[in-house]
């Protein structure tokens, strides 16, 4: 194998790639990426067994071949080479041979038929969407996912599909974010599939904030998305995600409208003095009046007060100040809705005007 590619094309897809390579591995051939060259193009594969990902981009090719080498060394000489720097990759026997300028660099390999492939993906269907719409629907609802959870569902992010709308859904059994988006496409049949985190957390990194369109293939056990230059399959987690409808509060008749900016600044001060372990703030509401109560083991206390728009029946509650946080983070709007119904029972966030999402966060006893 033999090609030559300026330092620029190669760096950003052997970037993309290698966030996926583990640097921990249990089989050697998971630290490098399948390199491939054939005609006028080569193509970058890495993957982990849950997520994989190819980068392919055009340059010009002396001899076909394909083989695996390591990502991180690759990475890092890529890197460090002088921006406008040609690279040409020369592969004979076990050894890849990196030549640029007057810099030399000799590569251990292993063959390419050791490198793991993706299970051809069965059960096919196919919809598109905004690579900017997908991005929105993830931010807004991916930090309620688990981390490490027994109940394996829930670590990682339900989409469902109903028609033409597409929802986003995770939970960690404390908390849930929602969000909803109507898709130009009539995608079918009612499906749920849940990715798991590690692949919401690289699609998170790869979609970018733009109209341009972004191909989505659901298969019964894999979701691939085809992006410019860029191929990502991430296996699906095989379980049944809760019924979150249950969980949305209903009737919640104490309805509390604040200043989003406001109520973020005065719960980050607040959680300042909160207990570090359970990081519980208490919210005291009455008639246009909001005060935000934390205190922890040293016997340390901090107070705010905040001007809202409520009116209802006095009440007290207690919530984890990050949960709060989250939500409100993920509100674009100026303003904040929470709907409460007692101190026992768990709260609905969302915004007044949007309203295509919804968060759900448990009291805490404190």
């Amino acid at each position: 194998m033999k090609f030559k590619v300026q330092r620029e094309n190669l760096l950003k897809p052997l970037q993309l790639v290698s966030g996926v390579v583990e640097r921990r591995q249990t089989l050697p051939v998971l630290s490098n990426l399948l390199l491939s060259a054939e005609a006028d193009k080569i193509s970058l594969t890495g993957t982990d067994l849950e997520v994989e990902l190819v980068a392919e981009l055009k340059t010009s090719v002396d001899e076909a071949g394909e083989i695996t080498i390591p990502a991180r060394k690759l990475l890092d000489i890529c890197r460090t080479l002088p921006e406008g720097a040609q690279l040409e990759i020369v592969v004979t026997g076990d050894k890849a041979q990196l030549k640029s300028g007057r810099s030399r660099f000799s590569l251990s390999t292993l063959p390419a038929s050791e490198f793991p492939s993706v299970d051809e993906i069965h059960g096919m269907r196919q919809f598109e969407i905004g690579q900017g719409e997908l991005r929105r629907l993830i931010e807004r609802t991916h930090f309620c996912m688990a981390q490490q959870d027994v109940r394996y569902y829930l670590n990682g992010l339900m989409f469902e599909i109903e028609g033409q709308s597409l929802r986003s859904v995770a939970t960690d059994g404390h908390r849930l974010a929602m969000s909803d988006l109507v898709t130009s496409a009539d995608v079918g049949e009612n499906q749920q599939v849940i990715v798991p985190r590690k692949g919401i957390q690289e699609l998170a990194r790869l979609l970018v904030d733009d109209d341009e369109r972004v191909q989505i293939h659901l298969g019964n056990n894999h979701i691939r998305l085809q992006l410019p230059g860029l191929r990502f399959t991430s296996k699906l987690i095989d379980g049944r995600f809760p019924d979150y409808q249950r969980v949305l509060p209903k009737g919640g008749n104490k309805l509390l409208t604040a200043e989003c900016a406001q109520l973020k600044q005065a719960l980050i001060r607040t959680s300042i003095l909160s207990n570090e372990k359970y990081r519980g703030v208490r919210l005291q509401l009455d008639n246009g009046r909001l005060r935000i109560l934390a205190h922890n083991p040293e016997q340390e206390e901090a107070e705010e007060e905040l001007e809202v728009e409520y009116q209802g029946d006095e009440l007290e509650i207690g919530f984890n100040v990050t949960y709060l946080l989250d939500a409100i983070n993920a509100i674009v709007g100026d303003k904040v809705t929470i709907s409460l119904s007692d101190a026992n029972s768990s709260c609905l966030i969302q915004e007044p005007a949007e309203g295509s999402s919804k968060y759900v966060v448990m009291p805490m006893r404190l």
